[in-house]
C-alpha cells in the first residue's frame, strides 16, 4: 500500500466545469487526491490566463496521473498542450470519453 493516496490532475476545457467538478467529487470519494484547474469565474486577462496555464503544468508535475475530462471527445488548444506536457513528462493519461 502506498504511503499516500494517488494524486490525479484533472485537465479539460473550462466549458466543462460541471463535468470536471463531478470528476473531482468522484475521484475524491474514491480516496484519491485531486488537483484541478483553477476557476476564475469571470473573464480574465491574457496575462492571468498565461499564469494559470503555467500553474496548471506545475499541478501536472505533482500528479501521479492525468485525467482529461473531454465530453464528446472535445479537446481544446490548452488541453492539447497539457496532454503533450503530461506525455512528455511520462505521466499516464486517461480520458473520460473516447478521443
Amino acid at each position: 500500500m502506498p504511503d499516500r493516496p494517488e494524486i490525479v490532475c484533472i485537465c479539460g476545457s473550462t466549458r466543462f466545469v460541471d463535468e470536471m467538478r463531478a470528476a473531482n467529487r468522484d475521484l475524491t470519494f474514491a480516496g484519491l487526491i485531486v488537483v484541478a484547474p483553477g476557476e476564475a469565474g469571470e473573464l480574465i486577462t491574457n496575462e492571468q490566463k498565461t499564469a494559470l496555464d503555467a500553474l496548471h503544468l506545475r499541478k501536472i508535475d505533482l500528479a501521479d496521473r492525468v485525467l482529461v475530462v473531454n465530453p464528446g471527445g472535445y479537446i481544446g488548444e490548452s488541453t492539447s498542450r497539457e496532454i503533450a506536457y503530461a506525455y512528455a513528462t511520462g505521466k499516464p493519461i486517461s480520458f473520460t470519453d473516447p478521443v
